[in-house]
């Protein structure tokens, strides 16, 4: 005798509740969050369609993506997608989730560079490049990463969001010229081992450790982009970069002695020192 096709309501109820006994913050949103995203359902349709009897393969697909979750893999990957300034982007285990700090960093660049060519360095998901070509009026963005799979990712969002930016496999500022680029940007990894080892389980256990963990002092990557951008940063051009709070002074002292000027720290949306930007002098 075929199985009766369950309600959305009932669906819903029965995904809330295997998240609570998984221990999950606010268990009902995350059901819900994770039904209106896999099937890119408005928000009202749980109410509007609640008494209604759920498509099995569709209902599998919800069952499915709450065992993940319920095993703490993070949302983004569950559902596949996640939101960045205006852009809705597919996120998977191939690139850190793009973070709402990040935005502001964003933010600060387009504040002051709109236009010329600007190098995003270990672009992931390509969140920080594809912003500032929907955002701003460059003549030409490179987004580059060392990993193969990020760009891979990096390349089909920027597919989806039908935008013009160069993607590059390289490590840091390798395949630039001198001179070459107005601005760079970057979101390095900035973390110590210890520090990613005490990171929550939802990030330590899936996301990419190459994005997250920089060397004994979290400033590995840090301090080669402070050196390299000299080199490749044309004289007058910024450099914006994302930082670990707890290093925020440290980044501006090693900028300021390697000749960078107009060397400023930026809080985040947090009040947390979080960004750092610098311009490179005329002066040799």
């Amino acid at each position: 005798m075929p199985e009766l096709a369950v309600s959305l309501r009932v669906l819903i109820d029965d995904g809330a509740e295997q998240l609570r006994g998984a221990g999950m913050d606010e268990p009902r949103r995350q059901a819900l969050r994770i039904w209106t995203e896999l099937g890119q359902h408005a928000p009202a349709h749980v109410v509007l369609e609640g008494q209604h009897p759920v498509d099995p393969a569709e209902a599998i697909r919800f069952q499915d993506a709450v065992s993940r979750r319920a095993r703490g893999e993070p949302l983004p990957y569950v559902t596949g997608r996640t939101g960045f300034r205006h852009l809705s982007l597919v996120s998977d285990a191939r690139a850190m989730i793009p973070r709402p700090e990040t935005e502001g960093l964003v933010e600060l660049l387009l504040q002051r560079v709109r236009t010329g060519r600007v190098a995003d360095i270990g672009t992931g998901s390509g969140c920080i490049a594809l912003s500032l070509a929907m955002e701003g009026a460059y003549d030409e963005i490179t987004a580059v990463d060392l990993s193969a799979e990020a760009l891979a990712l990096a390349r089909r969002n920027r597919d989806l969001a039908a935008v013009r930016v160069s993607l590059v496999q390289a490590d840091l500022c390798a395949a630039f010229r001198p001179d070459s680029v107005d601005a760079l940007i970057s979101n390095p990894p900035y973390l110590t081992a210890d520090e990613y080892s005490s990171l929550d389980r939802s990030v330590r256990d899936w996301e990419p450790a190459l994005a997250l963990v920089s060397g004994g002092d979290g400033m590995a990557a840090t301090m080669r982009l402070l050196d390299e951008g000299r080199r490749v940063v044309r004289p007058g051009g910024w450099l914006a970069l994302e930082t670990d709070c707890s290093r925020a002074a440290a980044t501006a002292r090693h900028a300021s002695a390697l000749g960078w000027s107009e060397v400023t720290v930026h809080m985040d949306l947090f009040g947390r020192e979080r960004y750092l930007l610098a311009q490179r002098s005329y002066a040799r």
